[in-house]
């Protein structure tokens, strides 16, 4: 869900941050606006076809431009923002003066530049734009900040500034890099001034190569040699080697450099390599491949042949347009992007052929067609690779006339509509009333809410007393009405007036279609009005959706049957997908206990029922797969039937289609809760239904045949090829809800990990169990009782499981370990994997991170994140409150990290939802993975109950919950890399007090679950990284006209009840 203010703010932000500059190209500012938000801008979830569409929406936010090359560039424009800025700075709570205006910072998820600081004194930035001579001091202090101590860095607005002016000034002669085009020979050296022998022990010159193509990607217009070193270390978090320092010049296929006219001969400039030009000039260097580990050859008497150095394969310095293709072609399908770890299988499933090895080694190669991401600052190896657009692909071209004039066309065409268009909810999940469905491609509803419904009835009240007025002579009803018309047109069951669009004219009567009720009416002339210009402001609120997951069936008379009577006339949630002219939605009736998926239940309608399971009383059946054995007894079996016969055939005819096919289409690009499709289990595709979305690349799904849950990436789903969708369609789940009669044992927690254990290794490894049923539950949980029994001897009660169980003492707890059936919202059982090493247990881990959880210690002191870098005090950041209890207790989180944060839970989930539960000594003050309803979360644990709960602490989110024992983890080592992202915090501006249930009350609501602006005020420092504590002013920025200061809002409050008492 794309917010249009909250895009506004960071494209302004972006802008702004570049005013000084000769503008912003499209791909710098889609570049930019990633860095800040780790998201490309969704121009086509807000609406447009392009992004140029898009910024040409915003002219508040975007002025353009074109250049003297004739390329577009972007500005941002000038409007009531400096007023709204300085109104910020007047109102700062600071008393210091360095030189430098300190604002507050109205923007999201921008990071305040650090004040610059030089020998442990503030640096004055007055007249940091004057001219010295033919240098300015920017490229002056620019020189010396590169020769100067390298602790010493640039602020990140500063740094633009910097690659803007170099950009610049890279065709001007007269600049910093006069000497780049001069046209003289660069230094000739000979092999004896290179050894590669120098090299440390880890000093992979591959690895370097690999990574600095990367750097010079992001910098195509050069930098300074003397900031690679810092660029190396904030990318990968290592050092770069000092002997690739001393090879770079050697490096001619990867990067340029050059040394500019300067006083200080060290200065040299960096850039990508030169693109080999075919001239006559001859070349010192033979005509051959260097290894990256080889120096050019010249001539040379100094040079004895076995100091020559070994010849190493280079890998291939391009991709070939084929695979480029291939891999364009998968990226494409995941607009979220994908993990670069799982393009090999993925690469091999689609193509049948194996990727290139050199292509993950140097992911730079993918440059030119997709952006290379790394969201965990710890791991350089992971990373997301995303699809670059094809504006941003080619975004530096020139706008042609035809095209200039087509956009043109189109605005005109847009501006002479005399009825605005209906712009999509913000909201992800709007309230609609469904009018009705002939297709489910074409569903008429009307959006409920301020701005749609509320505008309509306040509209129709308008026109009531408009045309009811005695005075008015627009009561005077239309002469000759014309098809396509709009009018004004009275009811005929109320007295109501209503706007509507001629769609048929008859003799005395004509047939209209009222734009906001999406329905048609015939109706007689005398009741059609001219309709009068003050009406055609408000859009027409009739609109359509299309049903995600039913565009195959969207005319099936069972489907329309289905939503007719579970959707027509009703309000319903609709969750936006895709925000299209036509958005593509999911519809959920949220008025049950249970809230109903209404496209799954549409879906549902098209199955076959003689193809279920057969199930009757005191029926026994022979040949019964036990598939999964869940942590509360629950088990799923498959009975022999004629449609588990019918769907193990098809199975295996998709299993050869897919074999047989190379094609990337299969693949699930919107994945959707209720979804059906295909995952592998022990090797094999079976059908699954999507129950849970964690952000946008893991998912938790459902085996509908085995009744076994897993979490896996989107990556490992499929579409159902069509030659084969209606058929498995119209099969039933083949699995069957099971638990085992007269075992004496109900409620939360009373199956203990032996009983569990028991079961699992009896009856997971048999081949032919037989079962008795001894009554069907035809409640909500649909569950069938039953007798099980390992052989056939299903007339002998006495020989069934249920009996062998509840004579044995697997049900006597020991200490205080308990299992959970439920979830903690205590809504239904949760499905679980077998974990037995026999049990089914879903493949397709290569979502899994590496390393394996240590075994439980209590002696070795606990290992934690780094601290979250704060800015200095005075400084802003932007936070998200996740937890509000009164203004001298929130917990805020770092809006800028909160995409790694998402990041780390899925990794958290796909490690964690495939380890076994083992036995774990829960202790108090230790931090552990606790699962919480679906998610997995870093926690502190409080304290350990003796019911087998456990009080924990999640350190990145700041609430309390109860949870089981048996969900707590060790937390490995890779997930704790990421600083915790909870940080307990307290409202600057008032007075410590007792705050009253009321003021809490107001307080929660003006900042809970909301984007804010923090100015630090204090910093509490602790031992523990929960225990620290902020002391904040909080600014609501969300209203153009004016910021809200919270702590005014509560003083104000205060007052008034003081006043009151």
């Amino acid at each position: 869900m794309a917010d249009v203010e909250l895009v506004k703010k960071m494209l302004r932000e972006v802008l702004t941050a570049n005013k000084s500059g000769p503008g912003v190209s499209l791909s710098r500012l889609q570049s930019e606006y990633k860095d800040l938000t780790g998201e490309q801008i969704p121009h086509k979830q807000m609406g447009h076809g392009n992004l140029d569409a898009l910024l040409h929406s915003m002219p508040s936010v975007v002025r353009m431009e074109r250049n003297r090359s004739g390329e577009m560039v972007y500005f941002a424009s000038v409007s009531g923002e400096t007023a709204h800025v300085a109104k910020l700075v007047a109102r700062q709570r600071t008393s210091k003066k360095t030189g430098r205006p300190q604002m507050v910072n109205c923007q999201m998820r921008v990071k305040p530049a650090a004040p610059l600081v030089l020998n442990g004194r503030a640096c004055v930035w007055g007249g940091l734009y004057s001219r010295n001579g033919s240098k300015s001091t920017l490229q002056s202090l620019f020189s010396f900040l590169c020769r100067s101590d390298k602790r010493m860095t640039l602020p990140s607005r500063f740094q633009k500034e910097v690659h803007a002016h170099l950009s610049r000034n890279t065709q001007t002669p007269s600049n910093l890099n006069e000497s780049a085009g001069s046209g003289k020979p660069k230094p000739q050296h000979s092999p004896k001034d290179y050894n590669p022998s120098s090299a440390g022990g880890n000093y992979s010159p591959q690895q370097v190569q690999g990574r600095l193509r990367e750097v010079l990607n992001k910098y195509s217009n050069g930098f300074w040699v003397s900031k690679l070193p810092q660029l190396y270390r904030e990318l990968y978090k290592q050092d770069l080697p000092s002997e690739a320092l001393k090879d770079l010049e050697h490096w001619t296929h990867v990067c340029t450099v050059e040394k500019p006219c300067s006083s200080n001969p060290k200065e040299l400039l960096l850039y990508p390599a030169k693109e080999p030009t075919h001239t006559q000039t001859p070349s010192p260097v033979p005509a051959r491949v260097l290894s990256p580990t080889s120096a050019p050859f010249t001539p040379s008497t100094d040079i004895k042949p076995q100091s020559k150095p070994p010849t190493i394969t280079q890998p291939p310095l391009h991709l070939s347009p084929d695979l480029k293709q291939k891999l364009g072609e998968l990226l494409v399908k995941y607009s979220n992007g994908l993990w670069a770890h799982a393009l090999p299988k993925l690469y091999l499933d689609t193509y049948k052929t194996k990727l290139p090895e050199h292509v993950l080694e140097n992911l730079s190669l993918l440059s030119d067609f997709c952006t290379v991401d790394y969201p965990m600052p710890d791991n350089p190896k992971r990373a997301i690779l995303y699809k670059r657009t094809k504006e941003e692909e080619s975004c530096n071209r020139r706008e042609s006339v035809e095209e200039r004039r087509a956009r043109e066309e189109v605005g005109r065409r847009l501006s002479s509509q005399a009825v605005p268009p209906l712009l999509i909810p913000r909201e992800e999940y709007p309230s609609v009333l469904v009018v009705e469905a002939t297709n489910t491609n074409g569903v008429i509803l009307r959006y409920i809410g301020e701005g749609y419904s509320q505008a309509q009835e306040a509209l129709e009240d308008k026109m009531r007393e408009f045309y009811c007025c005695q005075d008015n002579n627009s009561r005077t009803p239309l002469a000759s009405p014309t098809s396509g018309q709009l009018t004004a047109v009275r009811a005929e069951e109320e007295e109501e007036i209503l706007r509507a669009q001629v769609t048929e004219v008859m003799t005395d009567k004509v047939k209209v279609y009222y734009v906001d009720h999406g329905f048609s009416e015939v109706i007689s002339k005398a009741k059609v009005f001219e309709l009068h210009d003050t009406f055609f402001k408000l859009p027409f609120q009739a609109t359509k959706c299309k049903l995600a997951g039913l565009e195959t069936f969207c005319q099936e008379p069972a489907v329309l049957k289905k939503f007719e009577s579970m959707a027509s006339g009703k309000i319903l949630l609709a969750e936006i997908l895709e925000r299209e002219q036509t958005p593509l939605v999911v519809l959920y009736d949220t008025s049950q206990d249970d809230d109903v998926n209404i496209n799954a239940a549409c879906i549902k309608a098209l199955q076959d029922k003689t193809l279920a399971s057969p199930l009757q009383v005191n029926s026994a059946y022979m040949n019964v797969a036990v598939r999964s054995v869940c942590s509360d007894g629950t088990i799923y079996c498959q009975l022999p039937s004629r449609g588990l016969a019918k769907l193990t055939e098809i199975l295996e005819k998709t299993e050869a289609y897919f074999h047989s096919q190379v094609t990337s289409e299969f693949l699930v690009s919107r994945p959707f809760c209720g979804k059906g499709c295909l995952a592998r289990y022990k090797g094999k595709w079976s059908r699954v239904e999507i129950t849970n979305l964690h952000g946008s690349r893991v998912l938790d799904i459902l085996f509908i045949d085995l009744g076994v849950q897993a979490s896996v990436e989107v990556f490992e789903l499929r579409e159902v090829p069509s030659p084969f969708l209606h058929d498995l369609i119209a099969i039933p789940p083949q699995a069957v809800k099971c638990c085992l009669a007269d075992l004496a044992v109900s409620g939360v927690g009373s199956w203990t990990p032996d009983a569990v254990q028991w079961l699992r290794d009896a009856v997971l490894n048999s081949t032919d169990c037989s079962m008795k049923i001894a009554k069907l539950d035809k409640t909500k949980r649909s569950v069938v009782h039953v007798y099980l029994f390992t052989d056939k001897n299903f007339h002998d009660p006495t020989r069934s499981l249920n009996r062998q169980m509840a004579a044995s003492d697997l049900f006597k707890h020991q200490g205080d370990v308990f299992l959970s059936s439920h979830s903690s919202n205590g809504t239904k059982p949760q499905l679980r994997r077998a974990h037995s090493g026999s049990g089914p247990r879903p493949t397709g881990g290569t979502g899994t991170p590496p390393g394996t959880p240590p075994p439980p210690s209590t002696t070795a002191p606990i290992k934690l994140p780094p601290l979250l870098d704060l800015p200095p005090a005075g400084h802003n950041m932007d936070i998200y409150v996740s937890v509000a209890c009164h203004p001298g207790h929130f917990v805020l989180q770092p809006w800028r990290d909160m995409y790694k944060l998402v990041v780390l839970m899925g990794e958290m989930i796909l490690y964690y939802n495939k380890t076994e539960e083992k036995p774990l000594k829960v202790e108090k003050n230790q931090i552990y993975a606790a699962k919480v309803e679906n998610n997995w979360h870093r926690v502190l644990v409080k304290g350990v109950l003796t019911n087998g709960l456990v009080s924990v602490y999640e350190l990145d989110y700041g609430k309390h919950e109860l949870v089981s024992c048996t969900q707590l983890r060790p937390l490995i080592q890779e997930f704790r890399q990421l600083p915790f992202q909870g940080i307990t915090a307290q409202l600057a501006g008032v007075k410590p007090r007792q705050w009253s249930e009321e003021a809490s009350i107001v307080f929660r609501n003006h900042v809970e679950k909301k984007p804010l602006v923090a100015q630090l005020e204090a910093v509490q420092e602790a031992h523990h990284p929960w225990d620290r504590k902020l002391t904040v002013f909080l600014v609501d920025t969300s209203q153009e006209e004016r910021d809200i200061w919270v702590h005014d809002i509560m003083a104000e409050f205060t007052d008034e009840l003081t006043k009151e008492v």
